[in-house]
C-alpha cells in the first residue's frame, strides 16, 4: 500500500496508550495498526450503507437490545390517548 497523505488525529493519553499497547501486540506502527483497524471497519460500514443494512459492534448490538427490551416511557399524552382508544375517557 502507497502511503500518499496524512490525517492527524488527536486522542486523550488513555485512547493513545490503548492504540500503543495493540499495536505493539501485533509488532506493528501505531500508525499502521490505526490504518489496518480503521480502514478495515470504515470499508464495512460503507459495505453495509451499499447494502441498506446496518452494521453494529457486538456491544452497540447489546445496548440496542437492551433499549428494546426496556419497556417505554408513555408521555401523558400517549397515555390520555391509549385511555381514548380504551374508551375509558
Amino acid at each position: 500500500m502507497q502511503k500518499t497523505s496524512s490525517l492527524m488525529v488527536r486522542l486523550d493519553e488513555q485512547s493513545k496508550a490503548t492504540l500503543s499497547a495493540a499495536a505493539e501486540l501485533r509488532r506493528i506502527s501505531v500508525s499502521d495498526y490505526v490504518r489496518s483497524v480503521v480502514v478495515g471497519q470504515a470499508e464495512r460500514e460503507l459495505a453495509a450503507a451499499e447494502a441498506q443494512t446496518v452494521a453494529m459492534t457486538a456491544e452497540e448490538q447489546l445496548q440496542f437490545w437492551n433499549a428494546l427490551a426496556k419497556p417505554p416511557k408513555l408521555s401523558k399524552a400517549q397515555k390520555e390517548l391509549g385511555a381514548m382508544m380504551r374508551g375509558e375517557a
